[in-house]
């Protein structure tokens, strides 16, 4: 589906563990910290279909804390929705993308601890060029955007690896 030639990996995204400003949740041990009796409802994107969540599971595993944590886990659609359940109260701690992290809508609103990239995956983000784009003019303007010290700039403000 995509044109020959456009396929583009530009990051790597990362995960954390974030709660919101006001949990009096220890931080400090990193991905542990949900053992904490004040974490009843940990949010994860959902594996079966969410790159985030597969990572946050394989992370849970690697630190031998997913079965102890399973009972716990608040799944959402996709990664947004997994920050918002915890922004909403609906959980008491999330596993996220640290872009979200850093974004203007969650960063003055939480903490958080990065998980260990070593726990996980790499999480591969790229772009293309659909072949059957309708304004192709545009799709290879924003791929060549992409791949400029600027748009790598913003990435990296961000939290993302980039390439």
């Amino acid at each position: 589906m995509a044109e020959p030639g456009t396929v583009y990996p530009y990051a790597t995204g990362k995960i954390v563990l974030w709660v919101p400003a006001a949990s009096k949740l220890n931080l400090r041990d990193g991905l542990r910290a949900v053992l904490d009796r004040s974490v009843r409802k940990l949010a994860i994107a959902n594996p079966q279909h969410a790159p985030y969540g597969q990572a946050a599971v394989a992370a849970l595993k690697k630190q031998d804390l997913y079965d102890r944590v399973s009972d716990k886990l608040v799944l959402g659609e996709n990664i947004s929705q997994t920050a918002s359940f915890v922004l909403s109260g609906s959980a008491d701690a999330g596993i996220v993308a640290l872009s979200l992290a850093l974004s203007p809508n969650m960063k003055d609103k939480g903490r958080y601890a990065e998980v260990p990239a070593a726990d996980y995956a790499p999480i591969e983000q790229g772009c293309v060029v659909l072949a059957k784009s309708r304004n192709k003019a545009a799709a290879h303007a924003f791929l060549d955007f992409i791949k400029t010290a600027g748009a790598k700039d913003i990435l990296q403000k961000y939290g993302v690896g980039v390439k």
